[in-house]
């Protein structure tokens, strides 16, 4: 993995200290940390790191202040890998985040003593990657509106978009999946064409496929 420069925002001492200890021990530069969002923005703003972890509840009012200033990064410095952690799955929360594009990701911090997995997480944010926490897609899944935007979609296709969700690529899918890369990039073409997002030059219509999945709730 990479070298990164990772700046972490935790209120919890003992949580960020540890987060920060394992950072360390994985061969990545913590360069900063903050126990409040205000701090946080100090410290990007100062250090311009390459990754930050940011808690979505944080002092004074322990509503979405994390969130609020993971915005104001992602404004100002539109290059920077931002992953969120969260105590719970907020749907609301989490369509608001993955709609700000690329370089995102929305993870339950259970998920954090899975080192590999955590790790992974980070990779593929700092990568360019939209990674978002499987326990918050099934979530997504059993609360879609009524007017679902994803109701021609074939159960496999649901699976291959779930998967998308989670950051993973058309060869990850693939062998999540046991079938081959082919297979999914048909899948991914069916998706893209039911979901009415024209062919482009760039990205763009995976992370739009995406949050069309994310808002379908």
């Amino acid at each position: 993995m990479t070298r990164l420069r990772v700046v972490l925002a935790e209120d919890d001492v003992l949580l960020r200290e540890g987060i920060a200890s394992l950072l360390q021990r994985s061969e990545l530069d913590v360069v900063g940390q903050a126990g409040d969002a205000d701090a946080l923005l100090s410290k990007v703003r100062e250090l311009e790191p390459d990754l930050v972890i940011v808690d979505v509840r944080m002092p004074p009012e322990y509503t979405a202040e994390g969130l609020r200033a993971a915005g104001v990064i992602r404004a100002e410095f539109p290059e920077i890998g931002i992953l969120v952690l969260s105590a719970h799955a907020d749907v609301e929360h989490a369509v608001e985040l993955l709609a700000s594009g690329r370089k995102i990701g929305y993870l339950l911090k259970s998920r954090v003593t899975d080192v590999a997995e955590f790790l992974d997480t980070l990779e593929r944010v700092a990568k360019g990657g939209s990674v978002v926490d499987p326990a918050l897609v099934q979530e997504l899944f059993s609360a879609r509106r009524r007017n679902d935007p994803l109701a021609d979609l074939s159960t496999r296709e649901r699976e291959v978009l779930a998967l998308m969700a989670e950051g993973r690529s058309n060869g990850g899918i693939a062998r999540r999946l046991w079938v081959s890369e082919g297979t999914i990039e048909k899948h991914v073409r069916s998706i893209m064409t039911k979901l009415s997002l024209a062919e482009t030059d760039d990205d763009n219509r995976r992370v739009l496929a995406v949050v069309t999945f994310l808002d379908a709730r």
